[in-house]
């Protein structure tokens, strides 16, 4: 039979599983995609990612890739994996790729968003959708440190323990936040980003928000790559995978 190698795009509700990455005392979105490509299909594959989302990180347009002797049409697995996929997870989309794609390996650039709820009280509906922030903003502030990550820098400062990173430049070609109502957005696209990148950035930014720094300690961390100088590191519950590009 003809390997065939086919693309998903996912969307899933991270508060559901324990990131994407197989854990062993954990459940995990690859492990539940894996399960299901299983039923299909008979064979036993491990799904690639293009990133490894967090516990409790969202995604609306995850992508992975299998390989499959199936004679499935590559557009019905779709349908046919939202028919066994739990109900976090659903597959929008699913195509036949190059036998060389790779979702990680291949990808050229992402796009990530962060929702802050920022009103006084909790909100019982975002409690797994955004970061509950009470205070005032400054919001004049943040958009100007929003824009100090434009560009390509050293984002040492911006990168979190534990990370198997070996070289930190990145380059940021948008960084913008969208103030309306209770809800904030911050979107950001890059060509990669760094272990809790994304939310290092928006940590740093609400506490510049709340006066704790000024918007140039984002420069200051370019220059010096320490991590400890930076504010701290957002929750995972407000972060999107929004796209990956190829």
């Amino acid at each position: 039979m003809l390997m065939r190698n086919i693309k998903l795009v996912l969307e899933y509700d991270g508060s559901k599983y324990h990131g994407w990455q197989f854990q062993a005392n954990a459940n995990s979105v690859q492990q539940e995609l894996a399960t299901a490509i299983k039923k299909l299909t008979g064979e036993s594959v491990i799904p690639d990612g293009a990133g490894r989302t967090d516990a409790g990180v969202h995604a609306l347009g995850q992508v992975a890739s299998f390989k499959t002797e199936s004679s499935i049409p590559a557009e019905k697995f779709a349908p046919a994996l939202n028919s066994i996929l739990p109900p976090g997870i659903c597959v929008l989309r699913s195509e036949q790729a190059d036998p060389d794609f790779h979702p990680r390996f291949s990808a050229k650039g992402k796009h990530y968003c962060y929702l802050v709820l920022n009103r006084a009280q909790r909100s019982p509906l975002w409690e797994t959708r955004a970061w509950h922030v009470r205070d005032r903003l400054d919001f004049e502030a943040m958009e100007k440190a929003a824009r100090y990550f434009m560009g390509t820098h050293n984002f040492r400062a911006f990168c979190a323990s534990g990370h198997q990173n070996k070289t930190f430049t990145r380059t940021i070609a948008h960084s913008s936040w969208q103030f309306g109502n209770e809800v904030l957005r911050y979107d950001t696209i890059g060509d990669a980003f760094l272990y809790n990148m994304v939310r290092i950035m928006t940590g740093t930014m609400i506490d510049i928000g709340r006066g704790r720094f000024p918007p140039e300690v984002i420069l200051e961390a370019f220059e010096t790559g320490e991590r400890n100088t930076l504010g701290m590191t957002a929750p995972p519950e407000g972060l999107y995978l929004v796209e990956v590009f190829y």
